[in-house]
């Protein structure tokens, strides 16, 4: 019978991605893995090969989740979450160790500097359970019909989690009237929160309302058109990861938060090209970081120009 692993990583859409090598390493030990994360994600869970908890950030779990043969904190160094995985009282637990809690006395230390896909495997290796970062991949969903006509398309995703992270829709908009008058099909991407974002990038490029996709799409939908795309456009964000992980031709722009810790891997950087003015600062600040700011059109197009076709 294969062994029951509960693994917590009730986070975001860049995070899940992240922990994908350390999730497919849990598969390679024969077990059926289940991922306690947020219900929105349970598309990408699927893709990953696991099974799906729904699950919300530093929330308790429900009864049926007690009891694991293996618990494994994926979702930070403690004592939270810590508490959240102890509390279901599984058969053996892997976390980093937390001064604070003594069932981690033996456990892994954390390194703050470390990337974030590095961390979760070492974690694993060092518990026992051989981890590769390489393990990225995942296949790519079909595109629905409705979707069918993007395929192709360069996706500009104007949005992130905060406003410290997001480059000036003005700016977006001149790569987006770039794309489109050099013959290619541009989308504009984003969650129904940013749906005004996407048609004011749309609308400063000259684009028609049909390119606007925020607003229309799940995040099902979302992964597929990226996993179609010829090329994609964004900042610090989970459809960077959605890029990395389907191996579509991608420029990603950092701000406060440095890409040796969240960016693409260093081994993937023709495919995937980075743009950092190499300062870190708040990555939930209201405004833009300065050295987001940094960044012009021109690098990006140029950055463009450089991925393979």
């Amino acid at each position: 019978m294969a062994l029951e692993v509960l693994a917590l990583r009730a986070l975001g859409l860049g995070d899940l991605l992240t922990a994908v090598p350390a999730l497919r390493a849990l598969r390679d030990t024969g077990a059926r893995v289940t991922v306690a994360a947020p219900a929105p994600l349970a598309p990408l869970v699927a893709l990953a090969g696991c099974d799906h908890q729904p699950a919300e950030p530093l929330q308790a779990l429900p009864s049926h989740t007690a009891d694991a043969e293996l618990f494994v904190n994926l979702h930070g160094r403690g004592p939270e979450s810590h508490a959240i995985a102890l509390a279901t009282h599984p058969r053996r637990l892997v976390a980093f160790y937390h001064p604070h809690v003594p069932a981690t006395a033996d456990m892994p230390v954390w390194d703050p500097g470390e990337h974030e896909v590095a961390r979760w495997c070492r974690l694993l290796t060092e518990t026992g359970i051989p981890a590769d970062p390489a393990r990225l991949d995942l296949p790519a969903p079909p595109l629905p019909g409705a979707l069918a006509a993007t395929r192709g398309a360069t996706v500009v995703h104007p949005g992130a989690a905060s406003p410290a992270r997001r480059w000036p829709a003005a700016r977006f908009a001149t790569v987006a009237r770039a794309e489109a008058r050099a013959g290619r099909l541009v989308v504009i991407t984003g969650g129904p929160a940013e749906t005004q974002l996407a048609r004011e990038v749309a609308q400063r490029a000259g684009l028609p309302p049909e390119t606007v996709l925020a607003g229309r799409t799940d995040l099902a939908d979302l992964a597929a058109v990226v996993a179609h795309a010829q090329r994609i456009v964004c900042g610090d964000t989970g459809v960077a990861h959605l890029a990395t992980a389907f191996g579509i031709p991608s420029v990603v722009l950092f701000g406060p938060t440095s890409p040796h810790a969240w960016g693409p891997p260093r081994a993937r950087a023709r495919r995937h090209r980075v743009l950092w003015a190499g300062r870190t600062g708040d990555p939930h600040a209201g405004r833009p970081h300065e050295g987001l700011l940094e960044i012009e059109p021109d690098d990006v197009l140029a950055e463009l120009t450089a991925l393979p076709s």
